[in-house]
């Protein structure tokens, strides 16, 4: 018998955050899309986006995108080949939040919620992130988080003003 919630769900977009803030940022996000299309089929890109580091800011401005793909792929065996690209790309084990040649985030997963130690879906802090709801807007405008079930505009409206302001089309 087969698991009608496996046929629906195989063909929900996953959707995927980029970003770069060493050396060539654009050149280490297209090469990271490049890995990316050998096991996921990639629908849309969106611009990319470049934002001040957090949390320290004097750190080198941040260039992200989000890609909605499709993968047979599951969540875990995803994360595991999307940290390789990463280290393909010169990504170290650093303290957190340090700068990075490459991160790639699994944003959401076909809507579904994944929470284990290694691995959190969707992503636990997408909804306060202006280079996440912005890039994901511009390519799905009718996104809801899979947990709370609120479209992306409304979480847009949620991100104060600054954090609006400080984000720009690279």
């Amino acid at each position: 018998m087969i698991r009608r919630d496996i046929l629906e769900n195989h063909h929900k977009p996953i959707y995927l955050g980029i970003g770069s803030n060493i050396g060539n940022r654009k050149n280490n996000i297209n090469r990271a899309c490049y890995f990316i299309n050998d096991f996921c089929t990639i629908k849309y890109v969106s611009n990319f986006y470049e934002t001040k580091s957090w949390p320290k800011e004097y750190y080198p401005k941040y260039l992200n995108i989000i890609l909605k793909c499709y993968s047979n792929l599951r969540p875990c065996s995803l994360l595991k080949r999307l940290k390789k690209i990463e280290k393909t790309l010169g990504r170290k084990k650093t303290a957190r939040n340090l700068p990075r040649t490459c991160d790639i985030d699994i944003i959401d997963y076909k809507g579904f919620i994944h929470d284990k130690i290694n691995i959190k879906i969707p992503h636990p802090r997408l909804s306060d992130r202006n280079f996440v709801l912005i890039p994901l807007f511009e390519i799905e405008k009718t996104w809801k988080h899979p947990k709370s079930n609120i479209p992306i505009h409304k979480l847009l409206k949620n991100l104060d003003l600054n954090s609006l302001r400080s984000i720009k089309i690279f």
